[in-house]
């Protein structure tokens, strides 16, 4: 699926973390088609922390509950680099702990201009 571009997004490294194998391929195809690298994906907490310590990234989609457990201690780490994150959730803004009600989240399903539009958002204000 090719996407308007605009703003241009090519070379945007956005770290992926998602624990779903069939989404996280959908997620990286649509990443793609926006000129962004992916890094990642991540399936784990454990993967996504070692991203969030060591990789470079420019932003981050984040899914918020990895492998039965919750994305925040990922999160953390990129707010303290002040990386941009996008929560990507199935629970809606409900779910999201309090401390993270400002962060931008995409509820499954999803479309690839909303994530278009969040990235955008996302990438201006940082």
């Amino acid at each position: 699926m090719k996407v308007d571009t605009g703003l241009q997004l090519t070379g945007v490294r956005v770290m992926l973390v998602e624990d779903e194998g069939a989404i996280s391929l959908l997620l990286e195809t649509l990443l793609e088609s926006l000129g962004c690298r992916v890094v990642g994906p991540a399936s784990s907490l454990s993967q996504a922390d070692k991203l969030a310590a060591e990789a470079e990234i420019d932003v981050a989609l984040l899914d918020v509950n990895v492998g039965g457990e919750r994305i925040y201690p990922v999160a953390e780490h990129l707010a303290a680099r002040r990386v941009p994150i996008v929560f990507s959730t199935g629970y809606g803004t409900d779910g999201l702990d309090r401390r993270w009600h400002s962060t931008p989240v995409l509820v499954k399903p999803f479309s690839a201009r909303q994530l278009e539009t969040a990235l955008r958002r996302v990438l201006k204000g940082s």
